[in-house]
């Protein structure tokens, strides 16, 4: 799974990419029935995916830099074939590839006739989390957001 962008200033203005490691993990959530008839979700490695199922992305930050990081966002393009499912406020999304960002429910698509049609979460490209606050050095976090293979 390849590897988040990520966009942030530390102080002064300058860009701190080179700062901030991160990691993308993708795992297939399976439901099993459990020994007592139960149904158990089980996150599985993603080696094989079929239509349908349904995959836990977690991406994994760390700022590796000596300076306190401000404007730190993490975007992550959303793998071909997958429909994001997200409801977080604090997600935004592009149908763009990264032009445009926003709630999926304000944003807008050209049709083919020079028209424009609201966008819908199979025409998702990325997904980008905002930090609020200045992270500091060494400080690491995790985000995760689902998706749908189609």
């Amino acid at each position: 799974m390849g590897c988040g962008l990520l966009a942030a200033s530390a102080p002064g203005g300058a860009f701190a990419r080179q700062d901030i490691k991160v990691d993308t993990q993708l795992f297939v959530e399976r439901v099993h029935t459990d020994i007592n008839g139960r149904p158990r979700r089980v996150l599985a490695s993603a080696d094989r995916v079929a239509p349908g199922d349904q995959l836990i992305l977690v991406v994994n930050w760390r700022n590796a830099g000596t300076q306190p990081l401000r404007g730190l966002a993490v975007t992550n393009p959303v793998p071909r074939g997958m429909q994001l499912a997200t409801s977080d406020p604090a997600v935004q999304v592009s149908v763009d590839g990264g032009q445009r960002w926003g709630r999926l429910g304000e944003l807008w698509l050209p049709t083919p006739l020079g028209g424009t049609r609201r966008a819908v979460p199979a025409d998702i490209t990325h997904i980008r989390w905002t930090m609020p606050d200045p992270i500091s050095p060494g400080e690491s976090g995790r985000l995760s957001y689902r998706a749908t293979v189609r």
